[in-house]
């Protein structure tokens, strides 16, 4: 079975004031022992498998995994590869921070297998940084993909975020001019979004985060198409972005309903199969997680999709991609087609001009693009 890795590194500095992700900046639990439990977890995982993995792509998420000493991140690496059996050209992702890291950490990484880096820049303004919580300054970000590129990495993404308090498109079209410099291979371009419980998510029922509107909003987003797509960036997902060759493979199993699993606390898996295929999590408290991880009993609780929903996940997740989903690949799979799978859905975005048909496949228009949670709704 192809397969997919995701290890979830919950440890932070500081935590951002938008991020609702699982993690903390307390956690009693040292870096040694939980990378004990989530090897634990994976060697326990590894004997429940129905079939021989192939396992194709790695992803170190957190948190903040560039917090991990070198020789830790060799340890999940070693035992992805001896337990899941990670093909030869098998895509490894690290998640770093700015400020976080350092000409030798980053060789380290690279000496442990890690092949590919998305690093958390976000912004490169010290002012926006400083009120999103971040930790690293804007030339620390500039010398993070820096220290990247001489530590030998030449697949590097970084994330940034647009719409944030305060910011205009001639502010935001700037930053964008000052990410293209750095050069990165790969860019993942995203609207700040206020999630429930978290400090900006106070801020903004206080009446004090002043969010650009719905116009600049869609603006912003539209100035990151056109230049990027003038830099020879191309646009393969609603919010990502890429050098040719360059694609994010990891992403593109979970927008593909591909089997994942995810190990360490508040990970989640995913398994195509049996029937329309079951997803399961993680505990997302690290001391929890620990102390389960010897005899882990997570997939025992999977929630088992219906028909509707799997048919749901192809087609929002699907319509992600930019190049659609296929009405034949869909009919294939679920015996049924979109069209009468979704009465009235397609033919109502076709006629608002939210999506197309574009080579025998159903996608976004670039209105849709913009618009594309109200189509996802339809489908969900």
């Amino acid at each position: 079975m192809n397969l997919s890795l995701y290890l979830h590194i919950p440890f932070c500095l500081r935590k951002c004031l938008y991020c609702d992700f699982a993690s903390q900046d307390n956690a009693t639990v040292t870096h040694e022992d939980y990378i004990v439990a989530v090897v634990r977890e994976m060697e326990s995982q590894a004997k429940d498998l129905p079939e021989l993995p192939r396992t194709e792509t790695v992803y170190l998420g957190g948190g903040t995994p560039s917090l991990l000493a070198p020789q830790l991140i060799k340890q999940l690496v070693a035992t992805a590869n001896s337990h899941y059996h990670l093909v030869a050209e098998a895509e490894i992702t690290l998640e770093v921070n700015p400020g976080t890291v350092t000409e030798e950490s980053l060789a380290g990484y690279r000496a442990a297998g890690i092949n590919r880096l998305s690093i958390g820049v976000q912004s490169l303004d010290d002012v926006m940084l400083a009120m999103l919580g971040r930790i690293h300054t804007a030339q620390q970000a500039r010398a993070a993909v820096e220290m990247a590129r001489k530590a030998g990495f030449n697949n590097i993404g970084i994330d940034l975020i647009h719409s944030l308090p305060g910011q205009t498109p001639a502010h935001w079209q700037q930053t964008l001019r000052e990410a293209l410099a750095l050069g990165a291979d790969h860019l993942s371009i995203y609207g700040l979004t206020i999630e429930e419980g978290t400090p900006f998510a106070r801020m903004e029922e206080q009446g004090e985060l002043p969010l650009p509107d719905n116009d600049e909003s869609a603006e912003m987003f539209e100035q990151a198409i056109s230049l990027l797509a003038s830099a020879g960036y191309e646009h393969y997902e609603v919010a990502n972005f890429a050098r040719p060759g360059r694609r994010s493979r990891h992403n593109q199993v979970y927008w593909r309903r591909g089997n994942y699993l995810g190990f360490g606390a508040g990970a989640h898996s995913f398994l195509c199969k049996p029937d329309f295929g079951k997803r399961w999590s993680n505990p997302p408290g690290i001391e929890e997680y620990c102390l389960s991880s010897s005899s882990p009993k997570f997939s025992e609780a999977a929630e088992h999709l219906t028909q509707q929903d799997a048919m749901g996940e192809a087609m929002f997740l699907g319509l992600r991609m930019i190049e659609g989903v296929d009405p034949e690949v869909f009919r294939t799979e679920f015996g049924i087609s979109i069209m009468e799978a979704f009465p009235g859905v397609v033919e109502r975005h076709l006629a608002n001009g939210l999506l197309l048909l574009k080579n025998s496949r159903i996608a976004l228009t670039a209105q849709g693009v913009l618009l594309a949670n109200l189509v996802f709704a339809d489908f969900a």
